[in-house]
């Protein structure tokens, strides 16, 4: 028997995969289609996403298929700026706020990151057919392209297969369609000449014609047009459509080669059932958005990574199976915003109406100078409400429970780089004091795959000092624990010694500031790079473990 199935193997079928393989699962995947599809359809992904991504032990690999995102601007028809923002290089999750990337390079990537690992079996060019839920595993049928029956059997099968989802229909899960839908040529253009567009990213909010122009990641840019009233949508889908609209950026025939064009029309929508017995939705599967604010594969990430660290506590008996049900509680709520701000977008960029043009601009113009614009990029990062939380005595999530931990540079001796690169991913238990735990409850955490960390201030006499310095004039020989470790040490979810802390230099002083404004001497982040709780000294730490070890209803560790 695999232990987990995974139909669909685009993006958020693969980085599933990889983190579940990393964890020591086997997996199977069934793909439809026999090769990759080699045109972009995603172009941008956020700051989380790369945090994801870098898990999964790509990280700076992408490079060459990938550059910051940069300047997005809004204008009017009339060439006014409504909206400006600057994507931050270095944002909370230690990674560019957003970034634009060629998706079959990454694709591509992700494919030989996959290949590389053991446990993982790609089937491509085989359908899924049928299945069924016995209880203690789903029975799983496919056909390939020759007509051949293949059967499976797997522990857990995730849905990663898209908008057409095969797996959604077989759970009967409903959906929840909240109406926008709009028409959008979009042109995926190779130029003939390097150019250097400014801004890098550009959104015309004209009511004659919404259009936008976006890069799809090193040398490669995208086009898009909106269908306006009266505009047939045979006329709108023709290559001639296409070059007549690049026309409007003054894009021909002789500067550049149309790589694809076709029509997209947008939706809004999200599966009312995530789970039913052993079979999950991910990704497009479980939720379709407006592509405004760039959030449909990020959101997919976010779904794999979520699941990913609940199965790994099922599969190896620390938790109980109702553990899995916090997937859907958390996801669906949390997915839900990142639709909500994108219609929102979207409801600004496709008026068509120029009098609520007119409007809408005005409003715009205005915010535009109070400076207050900032705040819609902000709002992206949302937390969890409800779930595998820490809880006040009323049962209501604890302050701080559920927000996006924020990730900096550190150090220790010999090694110096983001959070996760030094310290490792999966639980991580971060303290600003010496804390002591009881044996149950360090013995609890270890078993979890638990990273315990003391970050400690920046020396002020390292000043000058290369960040390798830092980390040496700061921590004694008897302080790096985790000096010896290899990256392959580090990086993976799994049992650790429960009395080994880490000691670290907070570089930039993110993590000691964000304790420091929660009032904590110690936060417990989840696997999925969102805190669970907080604590505030040794009584309030054992309260803090204890709840976690009751959520996910762990089995006692010494019979």
């Amino acid at each position: 028997m695999t232990d987990v199935l995974i139909v669909g193997y685009g993006p958020v079928g693969q980085v599933a995969a990889i983190l579940l393989a990393r964890r020591g699962f086997t997996v199977r995947v069934v793909e439809k289609w026999a090769t990759p599809y080699n045109m972009p359809r995603a172009v941008s992904y956020d700051g989380e996403a790369s945090r994801i991504l870098a898990a999964c032990d790509l990280g700076d690999t992408l490079d060459p298929v990938c550059e910051l995102s940069g300047e997005y601007t809004w204008k009017n028809g009339f060439g006014r700026t409504l909206l400006h923002v600057k994507a931050a290089e270095n944002g909370p999750a230690g990674w560019p706020d957003s970034i634009s990337f060629y998706q079959p390079g990454l694709e591509a990537r992700l494919a030989a990151r996959g290949a590389a690992l053991p446990g993982i079996e790609v089937l491509r060019g085989c359908e899924v057919t049928a299945m069924t839920d016995r209880g203690d595993g789903v029975d799983v049928t496919a056909v390939d392209t020759d007509g051949g029956v293949h059967a499976f059997t797997a522990a857990w099968v995730l849905g990663c297969d898209g908008a057409n989802s095969f797996v959604r229909r077989w759970m009967n899960a409903t959906v929840t369609d909240l109406g926008f839908t709009h028409d959008w040529l979009v042109c995926d253009v190779v130029l003939n000449e390097p150019h250097e567009f400014k801004p890098n990213n550009l959104q015309i909010c004209d009511p004659a014609r919404p259009r936008t122009a976006v890069s799809a990641g090193p040398g490669y840019r995208r086009w898009e047009f909106m269908r306006v009233p009266g505009e047939t949508l045979e006329e709108f889908r023709s290559e001639a459509s296409a070059w007549r609209l690049l026309g409007l950026f003054d894009i021909t025939p002789d500067t550049a080669r149309l790589d694809r064009y076709g029509v997209y029309t947008t939706q809004a929508c999200s599966a009312d059932t995530w789970r039913r017995g052993r079979v999950f939705l991910a990704g497009d599967a479980a939720h379709v958005m407006p592509p405004f604010l760039g959030q449909g594969m990020s959101s997919g990430f976010r779904d794999v990574v979520n699941l990913a660290w609940k199965l790994d506590l099922v599969h190896r008996g620390i938790a109980d199976d109702t553990l899995l049900d916090t997937y859907e509680v958390e996801r669906r709520a949390h997915v839900q915003h990142a639709i909500r701000m994108s219609i929102d977008s979207g409801t600004v960029i496709c008026e068509t109406d120029p009098k609520k043009a007119a409007g809408r601009d005005a409003v715009m113009l205005a915010a535009l100078r109070r400076r207050t614009q900032q705040r819609h990029a902000r709002s992206l990062r949302e937390a969890i409400v409800d779930g595998v939380l820490h809880r006040d005595a009323d049962g209501s999530p604890a302050p701080h429970a559920g927000q996006p931990a924020a990730q900096g540079r550190v150090a220790t001796a010999g090694r110096t780089g983001r959070f996760d690169d030094v310290v490792g991913t999966g639980f991580v238990l971060i303290t600003r004091v010496d804390l002591p735990l009881d044996p149950d409850a360090a013995a609890f955490l270890a078993a979890l795959g638990t990273r315990r960390v003391t970050v400690h201030p920046a020396d002020p006499s390292s000043a000058g000092q290369t960040s390798g310095d830092a980390s040496s004039a700061s921590l004694t020989s008897g302080d790096a624990t985790a000096a010896g470790r290899s990256a392959d040490d580090v990086t993976t979810d799994g049992p650790v010694d429960g009395d080994a802390i880490i000691d670290v230099v907070d570089l930039d002083g993110v993590h000691l500031t964000w304790l420091a404004e929660a009032d904590a001497d110690a936060v417990l982040v989840r696997p999925d790079f969102y805190v669970f709780g907080v604590a505030t000294g040794p009584d309030a730490l054992a309260a803090l473990v204890d709840d976690l070890r009751q959520q996910v209803r762990a089995r006692a560790l010494h019979p």
